[in-house]
């Protein structure tokens, strides 16, 4: 079973992470931002991940350093579970339309961390969380997964729609990435022979 647990401590934040890559998409998810928690809990469900999330942070100064270290234990329990990424599918992507609103996301589990991110909002928080914070909660997870992560708002109205198509075309794109080929099972998907 491809599954890890990730606890962070900090001066600033307190969380606690398990992951099982081959799941249900199942989650508990409780990080204080509630918008935070539906988006995690879409990833979770599309990308049928099963996901345990418990973190506290000093809210009371900013939400930036719980939505970044979020990212940043996501990113290492992935690293983590994935282990040598033998057998992968390594990239995924998925187009995700949400009612009026377009996203893409591409990922390439490849060893060199990399953010693409182009995701224009119209208002600075959706219900409680800061959207301008979403970046920082994609860069630490691309940084500690060692992926590239590219994302993309195409278009939209609705600001919780563009939010929402994100985070489960994130879901999907995850899912593809960390997929086993079948015909590859026992291969590193590189040309080097190992991911690093």
């Amino acid at each position: 079973m491809r599954t890890a647990t990730v606890n962070r401590t900090t001066k600033e934040t307190r969380i606690e992470l398990k992951l099982s890559i081959d799941g249900t998409g199942t989650s508990q998810v409780a990080t204080g931002i509630g918008f935070l928690d539906h988006m995690l809990e879409s990833f979770a469900r599309h990308g049928a991940f099963d996901i345990t999330l418990s973190a506290e942070g000093d809210l009371k100064v900013d939400q930036h350093h719980l939505v970044e270290d979020v990212g940043i234990a996501l990113g290492k329990a992935f690293d983590t579970a994935l282990d040598d990424r033998r057998g992968i599918n390594r990239t995924g992507y998925f187009v995700f339309p949400m009612d009026e609103s377009l996203a893409v996301v591409a990922v390439d589990i490849s060893g060199r961390p990399t953010l693409q991110y182009d995701a224009p909002f119209t208002r600075r928080y959706i219900g409680e969380l800061d959207a301008d914070l979403l970046y920082d909660l994609f860069k630490g997870f691309a940084d500690n997964l060692r992926a590239t992560v590219a994302v993309r708002a195409i278009q939209g109205r609705n600001d919780h729609h563009k939010s929402e198509a994100i985070f489960k075309a994130f879901g999907k794109a995850m899912r593809m990435a960390c997929s086993h080929d079948p015909r590859m099972i026992e291969d590193i998907p590189s040309t080097k022979g190992v991911i690093e």
